[in-house]
């Protein structure tokens, strides 16, 4: 009986381990939150074509390529998404990515980065702002970025990104299509511009590439 309580006490402390190291990992912001990295380009964007197929959670998926996309940026901020559903397990993984100024300068502003549901979000003080220009110009030097890996050794990688993260991402913007055996639809777009902002603003990347810098 003695031996069985102490089992129970090492399994115990163990998943308490487990569950903190988890938490720790993937819900507390990392220490260079606040990195700085100067020089980093611009997104490049090409336009393509081409399409890939498969299967998943009893949809047909139909992946159609819009551009070939090439993202460096500095990671601000990292949201995972657990719940059952075709979109969570297409993108299990939303990444917001900085470049240019907002990337260069996010040890100098107080930049409040952050993300809800399948959206990113920023908070400027007027004094800090001077510094980068705009709320316009942080929209241009920043995005967040629902990842679509493209096999399960791309899936491993992307749930690898921590905030404070220097990454490169290849693959293509795309638009994705599904419909299940009782008529269900989903449809699932990519932005194609630094610009837009608000609901459909985000990129949708199917991630065939990623590189820590």
């Amino acid at each position: 009986m003695k031996k069985y309580h102490e089992l129970k006490k090492i399994i115990l402390y163990t998943v308490i381990i487990v569950v903190f190291t988890f938490a720790v990992t993937n819900f507390f912001p990392a220490a260079a939150t606040h990195r700085s990295i100067p020089g980093i380009p611009d997104p490049i964007q090409t336009e393509t074509e081409g399409s890939v197929n498969f299967t998943l959670d009893g949809y047909n998926i139909d992946v159609y390529y819009l551009y070939e996309y090439e993202i460096e940026g500095l990671v601000v901020s990292t949201n995972r998404h657990f719940w059952f559903g075709v979109g969570n397990d297409l993108s299990p993984i939303d990444v917001a990515i900085a470049w240019g100024k907002a990337a260069e300068l996010n040890n100098k502003v107080d930049f409040h980065w952050g993300q809800t549901g399948r959206y990113y979000h920023f908070n400027v003080s007027s004094k800090d702002m001077r510094l980068v220009g705009s709320v316009s110009d942080i929209n241009r030097s920043s995005s967040n970025n629902h990842l679509v890996p493209s096999d399960s050794k791309i899936r491993s990688k992307i749930k690898k990104i921590r905030t404070g993260d220097h990454i490169k991402i290849k693959g293509y913007l795309v638009s994705i299509d599904g419909l299940d055996e009782d008529g269900n639809t989903f449809y699932w777009d990519s932005s194609t511009s630094r610009d837009d902002t608000g609901d459909g603003a985000c990129e949708l990347i199917y991630v065939t590439e990623v590189k820590w810098l």
